[in-house]
């Protein structure tokens, strides 16, 4: 029996339960046909997380439309009727669901712009969290928390979004550091960068920066930038950084310091008269003597400005060209037995031991020329004239060295072109290993000995573009 005249279609209990089981069917074997096409085809193709996300979810509602169209059809369903009504229906949810609407139409624009994608790491609102879906309705958001919050997508659009992931995971995280006055800031600065060459996530190129950014009411304000490209750590690399900056600033004897006022008093003789004994007892007993291990335990590590100016060519550099050297320059660690570099290599790098011991070898000779102990540098020849490695380079133990390479260099002499000159003089002067390189030979004359000076400024500049 009919309870519903559409026209010339009569629709009866049994065609509308039988339509809306089919509607349901399809429904959801879209939702499977989407699944399996992301499984089997988009998942074993190199298409990005984002736009397979896209793909199934325009592929699910796709299906579901032509199937709920084919359904109304097949019960003989005259779609045309339904024009006005659709209308009708369309002004009503136009008017009754804005907010509904607006959150369809910026779905469908998330899924098209590919601007958010799933997998990205964003800020929305305040909230950090990955992308872990994308639907017409909402984004849900995975928080750094492990929690999941639903973000209607018109909310997307009305405020300013971050996404960390855009293009490229590389990203610049900012760690504020404030020291006392009087504080040495190129201790301050080697500092701070040790500590970040400590923490693995962070970057070595891009390399870490320190700024220095403004004289503070009761500090000296600096701040370090590093780069890393695991932006959803960063707040837990933000906090190792923070442990390691206050163990390397103590450990150095640099004070961190607080807000200080000064009380004058206009009568003092009172504070002196009430004084105790027992703090004056306690302030005439001498500290206990401490043995030499113990001296030697707190006592902070030669810094690496002072290491670098035993390097003749940096012996008498200042401050600020130094500490492009300590800013551009980075730590790699070699296990006993590890070879450095060989003999005969070209070379863009020198070298100075903080820690361990290495071996120099001749293969030529086929013995052992030297054992290099930590503050001892090896390795600038090659840099500064291009020649290859004149012998090989081996760590005896657990070794550390601070590695100075061509860009760093560069930088500095770009900056400092003074300088290229005065390392130049001093590289001439060292007759012997221009003698053992082949620059030098014993029937030159006194003006042929003078002419490797020329010779290696030429190739100072050509090397690093002066």
């Amino acid at each position: 029996m009919p309870i519903a005249d559409l026209g010339r279609t009569k629709l009866s209990l049994n065609t509308i339960v039988t339509a809306c089981i089919a509607a349901i069917a399809i429904f959801i074997g879209a939702r499977l046909l989407s699944q399996s096409i992301k499984r089997w085809f988009l998942g074993q193709s190199r298409m990005e997380r984002g736009m397979q996300e896209a793909i199934s979810t325009l592929i699910t509602y796709a299906i579901a439309v032509l199937g709920v169209v084919i359904v109304l059809q097949t019960i003989g369903l005259d779609l045309s009727s339904l024009t006005v009504l659709a209308g009708v229906l369309g002004l009503g949810f136009g008017l009754g669901l804005q907010e509904l609407a607006s959150n369809f139409v910026s779905g469908l624009t998330l899924l098209f712009e590919q601007q958010l994608r799933v997998g990205d790491f964003v800020e929305i609102d305040g909230l950090f969290g990955t992308i872990e879906q994308i639907s017409i309705r909402s984004t849900i958001l995975r928080t750094t928390d492990q929690r999941h919050i639903i973000v209607p997508n018109h909310k997307v659009f009305q405020n300013n979004v971050t996404n960390w992931s855009y293009q490229t995971l590389d990203t610049r995280i900012h760690v504020s550091v404030h020291v006392a006055f009087g504080s040495d800031t190129v201790l301050v600065t080697e500092t701070l960068l040790m500590a970040a060459r400590m923490e693995s996530r962070v970057l070595h190129h891009p390399p870490p920066t320190v700024w220095f950014k403004a004289f503070g009411e009761n500090a000296l304000e600096f701040e370090l930038l590093v780069w890393i490209n695991e932006p959803h750590d960063f707040s837990e690399i933000t906090s190792t950084l923070n442990f390691l900056i206050e163990q390397e600033l103590r450990r150095e004897g640099i004070e961190i310091p607080f807000p200080q006022r000064e009380l004058r008093l206009r009568d003092a003789s009172w504070l002196e008269r009430s004084e105790l004994p027992s703090a004056a007892k306690q302030r005439e007993t001498p500290e206990p003597e401490r043995t030499p291990k113990e001296r030697a335990r707190t006592q902070p590590m030669r810094s690496l400005r002072f290491l670098l100016r035993q390097v003749s060519f940096f012996a008498h550099c200042s401050d600020p060209q130094l500490r492009v050297l300590i800013e551009q320059g980075y730590r790699r660690f070699f296990r006993p037995g590890q070879v450095i570099f060989q003999e005969g290599e070209m070379g863009d790098t020198f070298h100075i031991i903080l820690k361990g011991h290495v071996e120099v070898v001749s293969e030529k000779l086929k013995q052992e020329i030297a054992i290099l102990k930590p503050g001892d540098f090896f390795g600038e020849i090659s840099l500064f004239t291009g020649l290859p490695r004149s012998a090989t380079i081996r760590a005896v133990d657990d070794t550390t060295l601070f590695v100075v390479d061509h860009r760093a260099l560069k930088t500095l002499l770009q900056n400092y072109q003074e300088l290229a000159e005065q390392i130049a003089e001093s590289l001439a002067q060292r007759q012997q290993v221009l003698k053992e390189l082949g620059i030098l030979t014993p029937e030159m004359s006194q003006n042929e000995i003078d002419a490797p000076l020329w010779w290696i400024r030429q190739r100072i500049q050509t090397l690093f573009g002066l």
